[in-house]
């Protein structure tokens, strides 16, 4: 059963989680481009903050289910023995 649960971590939930990371930065990049591209228009920096809001958000999540995720397999003792040696 610990095999099973570390295979799904590595293969789906840790690429997932790493997909998301990566999605999140882009739109909060973009958002900081949007933000400073045109300085003079208001509604390209109304949208660039949004994004810039969004991307945070979505970075703040990513970072929580990752931990969240962690913690769940340290306390049922799931963790693998090189992350617990580390």
């Amino acid at each position: 059963m610990k095999e099973f649960i570390h295979k799904v971590d590595a293969a789906i939930l840790n690429p997932l989680i790493t997909l998301g990371f990566a999605v999140a930065m882009v739109v909060f990049l973009w958002g900081i481009f949007e933000f400073i591209r045109n300085p003079a228009d208001a509604e390209n920096r109304k949208t660039g903050q949004k994004n810039i809001m969004w991307g945070l958000i979505g970075l703040v999540i990513m970072f929580s289910a990752f931990g969240i995720i962690k913690i769940i397999l340290a306390t049922f003792g799931l963790t693998p023995p090189d992350i617990i040696n580390r």
